[in-house]
């Protein structure tokens, strides 16, 4: 890594600046990063951490990949946007392999995730219309406890957490709630009005909760002999993360709808897209959608980059493999600190003993010992290194995480 960049004000003064002019939607932990390459951050001092949340999988490939930089670069040098309302020659070779990577027949680019999840339910509503013959303004979508999805207001309408909710409604209608992994209690909630069932894979934000194996192929069966969309949620979940590319290749299940996000701007622009099956996305006609930046060309540049990585295998792999070293070092602090974990992949949920502190407090002090991760709810950490990390990386985090638990 080059020298530390340079600045006039230290961690402390920078964070005391925030305070006055930043709308405080957001509790960082005290450090503030100037300078990042692969799986390594740098605060403004020069001092070293290893990034052990990658962005909440935005930055999958670490940061600064020489192959999404240079992809960056030669786009910048020639084009970067001419919004939607004329062709760029890169978007439809991004669509393309896109297409081609997730096995589906067509793309709708967006920028956010929560954008490509208010797509996907702007499409699954209008598919209910179009195709499935649910009467105006009733299409209802199904929906799992303890999800995250994004924070816009439709969105925050179907979240069961309240600090997400308090304070911003009135709230969207046409959603219906039911526990995640509990295949019983969604056959009860899908009728003839259900346009979709709309779910993680995984639920990330919840703590990595992985569902009981069957689970996923349950709601492909079940969405299939009702007649309503599986919409997947692969934002995090997805573009490598759990050893597939896509989470729910561990079931071998195909959803009619695959929302993406995070990784696909390779933690240089915001990417997202809903893509799947083509009687699906080929109910939207123009004017009723869109989005300015939506494929804009230094978009698909960089997102096709991304495709270009995970076309290898390589990530894939490298998640799988250095999976089974998270899981054993994991393993191995159950009843010395960690109470319980789950993880898939270079993706881990970790409940440390509430005694030894809160999540936040956890997270601060592996933060003083150089190691980056994020709380969730509770005692509950989230461990999400780019899938570049090495093993010995990894092994050192580990150590880490055991010495801050057990001093």
């Amino acid at each position: 890594m080059t020298a530390p960049a340079r600045t006039d004000r230290g961690s402390e003064e920078l964070i005391r600046a925030e305070e006055p002019v930043l709308a405080h939607n957001y509790h960082p932990l005290p450090v503030v990063v100037a300078r990042a390459e692969g799986a390594w951050v740098e605060d403004v001092e020069g001092r070293r951490y290893l990034d052990m949340l990658a962005g909440y999988s935005a930055l999958n490939f670490g940061h600064r990949h020489p192959a999404l930089i240079e992809a960056a670069h030669r786009q910048l040098d020639r084009l970067t946007l001419t919004s939607r309302a004329f062709h760029n020659d890169r978007l439809a070779g991004f669509a393309e392999r896109l297409a081609a990577l997730t096995g589906t027949d067509m793309v709708l680019p967006m920028n956010t995730g929560a954008e490509a999840v208010e797509s996907g339910i702007k499409v699954a509503r209008k598919w209910a219309y179009d195709v499935k013959g649910v009467p105006a303004d009733r299409a209802t979508i199904v929906v799992a406890a303890g999800n995250f999805h994004g924070r816009t207001t439709t969105i925050v309408s179907f979240s069961t957490d309240e600090t997400a909710r308090c304070g911003f409604g009135p709230f969207t209608p046409g959603f219906r709630i039911v526990p995640y992994n509990d295949l019983a209690a969604l056959e009860a909630a899908v009728d003839e009005t259900t346009a979709a069932v709309l779910i993680e894979p995984i639920q990330g934000e919840a703590g990595v909760l992985i569902p009981d194996d069957g689970y996923l192929a349950g709601v492909r069966e079940l969405t299939r002999r009702k007649g309503c969309l599986f919409v997947a949620d692969e934002i995090q979940s997805g573009l490598g993360r759990t050893g597939h590319t896509l989470a729910v290749e561990h079931e071998s299940v195909v959803p009619d709808v695959v929302l993406l996000g995070k990784a696909l701007g390779g933690g240089i622009v915001p990417v997202s897209a809903v893509v799947g099956r083509r009687e699906v996305l080929s109910v939207l006609h123009p004017g009723e959608h869109g989005s300015t930046f939506g494929g804009n060309p230094l978009a698909a540049a960089v997102g096709t980059a991304v495709v270009e990585l995970l076309e290898t295998g390589e990530f894939q792999r490298r998640a799988a493999e250095l999976g089974a070293v998270l899981r054993e070092g994991l393993a191995a602090l159950v009843g010395r600190g960690v109470v319980g974990f789950r993880a898939r992949g270079l993706w881990a949920g970790v409940d440390v003993d509430p005694a030894l502190g809160s999540g936040r407090e956890i997270s601060e002090r592996l933060m003083r010992e150089g190691i980056l991760v994020k709380d969730t709810h509770g005692s509950t950490i989230r461990l999400a290194p780019p899938l570049t990390v090495t093993a010995e990386e990894l092994a050192g985090a580990l150590g880490t995480l055991e010495k801050v638990l057990t001093s």
